[in-house]
């Protein structure tokens, strides 16, 4: 996978090159935000965070989810450790806007966020982080300590023998009344880790 373009962003948390990537002909690109601290070619273990978009938490703050909280104290451990945000275009977990729009519906009469997904034809998760790592062979990153409570995040890295999980980092997330439920579904149904180091 090779970048359609290399930019310099700065922001709120310091210094980031930002690298977009096509993904095929439908879909928005892929991005990967490079703190500027990070040493290219480096053996260093690298902190990355691999993200999906969430346009209602990432950048409407939406209480319903952990997903901009997740994104703002990800950017500011990545630029500070030389890391990588590697930001994919998976908008509701691959199901697309309006159809996460349509969960949300489904959600407020009780159903939790992943049988929401499948009424209404979807997989409960609909990713592929086949992207990010192609973007980190890209960046020639070959170790990495990767920010994330989803052991899913983890696995997809299970049979890739050219890049090594070394440590998975938690992101610290704060339960309240709006997004309580969907973090519970996390948590229960997908043995997410919130706090917990594995």
């Amino acid at each position: 996978m090779e970048p359609l373009v290399e930019s310099r962003l700065p922001t709120k948390y310091g210094g980031f090159i930002i690298l977009a990537f096509k993904a095929n002909v439908e879909e928005m690109p892929h991005l990967a935000l490079i703190s500027d601290k990070f040493v290219k070619g480096s053996e260093n273990i690298v902190p990355v965070r691999v993200h999906s978009e969430c346009m209602t938490g990432d950048v409407f703050a939406s209480s319903r989810c952990d997903c901009g909280e997740q994104l703002s104290s990800s950017m500011m451990h990545l630029q500070k450790e030389g890391g990588i945000l590697i930001y994919l275009r998976q908008e509701g977990r691959g199901i697309g806007l309006v159809e996460k729009l349509k969960a949300y519906n489904l959600q407020d009469v009780g159903q939790d966020t992943y049988e929401a997904n499948v009424n209404l034809g979807h997989p409960e998760d609909g990713r592929s982080f086949v992207p990010a790592i192609e973007i980190l062979r890209h960046l020639k990153v070959k170790s990495i300590n990767l920010l994330t409570n989803n052991p899913d995040k983890v696995s997809a890295f299970d049979d890739v023998d050219d890049i090594n999980v070394i440590d998975r980092l938690p992101l610290e997330v704060d339960f309240d009344s709006e997004n309580n439920d969907y973090l519970e579904a996390k948590r229960l149904l997908k043995g997410h880790l919130f706090g917990a180091k594995s």
